[in-house]
């Protein structure tokens, strides 16, 4: 009787559903084991949000009167036949059809129950859309055969003319045209947000999705997180604070603490492996590559520029210098955001003391229109055993905002050497993007828009796409023998860990793509509506394809019983021989065949991987594929599938007691059978291929949420700078928090006067200031000495505005530590100063400042008044600009990091949290 009306429901035209929560599960039933979450970006529009809202709730008031009526003219029929029948056979059949009846119209009233957690809509209308009924998805994780418009987004092609349809009035034409297919992202286009409609009700809009029924939890930890909260929030999960660790999924910008890991639960994830910084610092990434070259040959590994790490290297670094010469490039070992980056002629123009990485500098990059360009590609490594890796099929692609020139004079120059957004965002002459659909304006296009360009000029795209497929995979590789090695020893599920990598990618004028780093937290940031459109389409697909499951609390609270009692203390996947115990029977669900010789630890590996691919979104699978084993299985040990990165591995690295295995050979013969006997992944290279140059076309809208400005007054600001200096020479003084406060908000005016109008003299002062302040941000050694740079530019000003700029953002971080819970006798009332400095303008505060300076002889804004080393205060001129052409005056000659507060050390020990395994 279910099934007829499992299949009756099926066939019947059905709307989309915001409360079904059939349309945010897949990959199995709702209380199966394979049960995870997804994720869309359609929802993260308000306006899509109460359109499907409000239509939802009409549905179930329609539905619970159509049904109730119903329910009681069935009842009157039911009694009235009953009291009329009279023969006993036909009273037995009579009652047989009654109760399918009575069956089918109480089942939704038992089902709508929200406390027992089984979230069965009342009236809805499709069982298992995504794991039985839906043909897209089966619950094994087999995709149909299908054209290829359709296999790149298999959770999201059922719901897009829905998307459309609902949004008909809301969405945009994209104006973009391309003899290439479009990519079908979900059907988002970027929009700025309608003031009328604000993501102000995402929490209210989550309580309605699954993941808030099951209390589904996510933490986060050192991280940029607007785009993931809003993510997380409109999907129904809820963040937990502190020291709690009963989450969901772990997101952290850090490296992950070893007892957090050792006591994961199977249903639980975090962004990161083990030693995942062999990969993702410089030093350590360089040095595993060049192992590989020694070990397999230069040919093979050729994807980094030669290398040297100073101190240690600097004599290796002067030969090369002298066979070959050329600039260099110097990055500092572990940092990002183009931080502390020059260019040298010559190895005697690096300081001595420099712990960095010098590469040789490619003078010969591709160029658009004139200005050099690299880019940024977002890499999901799901497992390093087996080795599971995914590209992502829309990237950044990133100009520097002067045109190139390859002469020795304007090394000196970031805006033109270097393509980090960090830096280039301060020239005046950057062009931002402000339509979502406009890929290849200004100075950041999307990968996509770029093959394009270059298949216009007749360049080979195909070969330049499997030259960066071959470099990730290359990269990996050599780094791969240490994490498995921890996973091994520290994570105790195989679906614990998964981690986003930020590859930047150099393309010189041969089309050769060479390896310039890989990030650990890759940026979320969203400064563009081309960004909000590709990340968060990347964000949606990466959650779904790890794959959350979807558990309530009492699953939960049985795996963490059943688990504590499993884990052992080495916590290492046991691996058997198969025997006749561990055979698997023949499964009745529809599916790819399972092999018999499996074991069980094989089996579970195996469906994980089609499972992922399954609900993959975006991402292509680019290890394994096909001809992978073929291409790279001679980089693997025969014996157990562990990248060879060092000569004497098999014999002494993994000589352990646990028995052999090789999930790499395993999972390519059960993905890519030839026997006929097994589905046959279609994750061709020609589809590859096709996914990478699709046109990003969109529909519905994602705002774009600018940061709000708050217009101030000026007559407000100079009534209440009036009163804070009556206060100031009256005897009252700034708290440290007030102080530090308001030497932020100045220097912030000050960085935004240095990218709209700079000053050649200001320029100056600003860089002697940050030159003797020393600490983390230290100026490059072209920008140590002004004389070397005679001539006032855009690309000075905005190097300048850069350092000023990271310069701010640890003072705000430190400043954090600093906080004023009451009103202390004798300093200005919180609540007046914070009036004051809503309202105040650079004049404003540079008055503050200076009277506080001169009245009370501190510096409380730069130095604790305890400390040891305070240099005597300078007088300050009076006058416009008077505290700005002060500023290096107040700082010690020998910088001031060691007294910047006493409470550094006490409340920033978060920063020792990044443990290095």
């Amino acid at each position: 009787m279910p099934s007829s009306l499992c299949e009756a429901l099926t066939n019947s035209s059905i709307s989309f559903d915001y409360q079904k929560e059939d349309d945010w599960i897949t990959s199995g039933k709702l209380g199966s084991r394979e049960a995870v979450l997804v994720f869309r970006t359609n929802i993260l529009n308000p306006k899509i949000r109460k359109t499907l809202s409000e239509k939802s709730s009409a549905q179930v008031l329609t539905d619970t009167k159509d049904n109730e009526e119903e329910a009681v003219e069935c009842q009157e029929k039911l009694e009235q036949k009953e009291s009329t029948s009279s023969e006993p056979s036909s009273k037995d059949s009579l009652s047989g059809s009654t109760q399918q009846k009575i069956f089918l119209l109480k089942k939704p009233q038992q089902c709508d129950k929200s406390d027992k957690l089984t979230f069965s809509s009342p009236f809805k209308k499709i069982l298992n859309r995504y794991s039985s009924s839906d043909t897209s998805i089966s619950s094994e994780g087999e995709e149909p055969a299908s054209s290829s418009e359709n296999k790149s987004r298999v959770l999201k092609t059922s719901q897009n003319n829905i998307n459309i349809k609902l949004a008909a009035d809301l969405s945009k034409e994209s104006g973009y045209e391309s003899t290439a297919p479009a990519k079908s992202i979900s059907n988002t286009v970027v929009s700025e947000e309608d003031p009328e409609v604000t993501s102000e009700d995402d929490d209210e809009s989550g309580t309605n999705m699954p993941a808030s029924k099951l209390k589904i939890t996510y933490k986060f930890h050192q991280t940029e997180t607007k785009l993931l909260r809003k993510l997380f929030n409109v999907h129904g999960l809820t963040e937990v604070q502190g020291e709690n660790n009963n989450f969901n999924l772990l997101w952290t910008g850090v490296h992950m603490k070893l007892d957090i890991v050792r006591n994961l639960a199977p249903y639980q994830r975090v962004n990161h492996f083990p030693r995942s910084y062999e990969m993702t610092r410089k030093d350590r990434l360089y040095k595993n590559i060049e192992r590989m070259q020694h070990l397999r040959g230069m040919k093979h590994f050729d994807i980094v520029p030669q290398t040297f790490v100073l101190p240690i290297e600097s004599r290796d670094l002067v030969v090369a210098h002298n066979k070959h010469r050329g600039p260099w490039i110097v990055k500092p070992a572990a940092s990002s955001r183009g931080r502390g980056i020059f260019i040298v002629n010559s190895p005697d123009q690096i300081p001595q003391d420099e712990q960095a990485v010098v590469s040789k500098y490619i003078v010969d990059p591709l160029c658009i229109d004139g200005h050099k360009c690299d880019l940024r590609v977002y890499v999901l490594v799901t497992s390093f055993d087996p080795l599971i890796i995914y590209l992502y099929e829309e990237g950044i692609v990133r100009l520097a905002t002067v045109k190139y020139d390859r002469h020795a004079d304007n090394l000196w120059n970031p805006c033109m050497h270097l393509c980090n957004y960090s830096i280039n965002k301060y020239h005046s002459d950057y062009i931002r993007s402000s339509d979502a659909q406009d890929e290849d304006v200004g100075h950041k296009w999307t990968l996509s828009a770029l093959l394009r360009h270059l298949k216009l000029q007749s360049c080979d795209t195909r070969q330049l796409m499997l030259n960066i497929e071959d470099l990730i995979i290359k990269a990996v590789l050599a780094c791969a023998q240490s994490i498995i090695s921890a996973c091994r020893m520290f994570v105790p599920n195989g679906n614990n860990c998964f981690e986003l990598y930020g590859f930047d990618i150099l393309i010189d004028n041969a089309l050769k793509p060479w390896l310039l780093e890989i990030n650990l937290s890759p940026s979320m940031g969203v400064d563009s509506p081309l960004d909000t459109k590709v990340k968060s389409c990347l964000m949606a697909d990466l959650l779904t394809c790890v794959g959350i499951p979807a558990y309530s609390p009492e699953m939960r609270s049985h795996y963490d019983q059943k688990w504590s009692r499993f884990r052992s203390s080495s916590c290492q996947r046991q691996a058997t021989f198969p025997c006749a115990s561990q055979k698997t029977k023949k499964s009745k669900k529809k599916g790819p065949a399972i092999n018999l010789n499996l074991t069980g630890e094989e089996q579970r590996i195996l469906r994980n991987a089609r499972l992922q691919y399954s609900r993959r979104g975006g991402f292509v699978r680019i290890f394994p594929t096909d001809d992978s084993m073929q291409r790279y299985g001679n980089f693997l040990d025969s014996a157990n599938g562990i990248p060879i990165s060092t000569p004497n591995v098999q014999s002494q690295t993994f000589q352990t007691p646990i028995i052999q295995h090789n999930y790499n050979q395993m999972l390519h013969q059960n993905l890519y059978s030839k026997d006929g006997r097994q589905k046959q992944e279609d994750n061709s290279e020609a589809d590859r291929i096709w996914q990478y140059e699709r046109a990003l076309e969109t529909d519905s809208e994602i705002p774009f949420v600018k940061k709000p400005t708050v217009e101030k007054c000026e007559v407000e600001g100079r009534r209440l700078r009036k009163v804070m200096l009556k206060k100031i020479s009256n005897g009252s003084e700034l708290t440290p928090f007030q102080a530090r406060q308001t030497f932020s908000i100045y220097l912030e005016s000050v960085l935004r006067r240095l990218t709209e109008d700079p000053k050649d003299n200001h320029e100056k002062i600003i860089l002697k200031f940050l030159n003797k302040f020393g600490g983390s941000i230290k100026p490059p050694v072209m920008f140590r000495n002004m004389q070397n740079i005679k001539v006032a530019s855009k690309a000075r000003s905005a190097m300048v505005a850069k350092l000023l700029g990271d310069f701010l953002e640890n003072y705000k971080r430190d400043t954090e530590a600093y906080v004023d819970s009451f009103d202390h006798f004798g300093m200005i009332p919180s609540s007046a100063y914070n009036q004051f400095l809503m309202h105040a303008q650079e004049s404003d505060l540079e008055a503050v400042l200076t009277l506080h300076t001169n009245v009370t002889g501190i510096m409380p804004f730069l130095y604790n008044r305890c400390g040891l080393s305070v240099p005597p205060t300078p007088p300050i001129p009076s006058g416009l600009h008077g505290f700005l052409r002060a500023l290096p005056s107040m700082v010690s000659s020998t910088g001031i990091n060691r007294e910047l507060s006493k409470y550094d050390g006490y409340f920033k020990s978060f920063d020792k949290e990044k443990i290095f395994l």
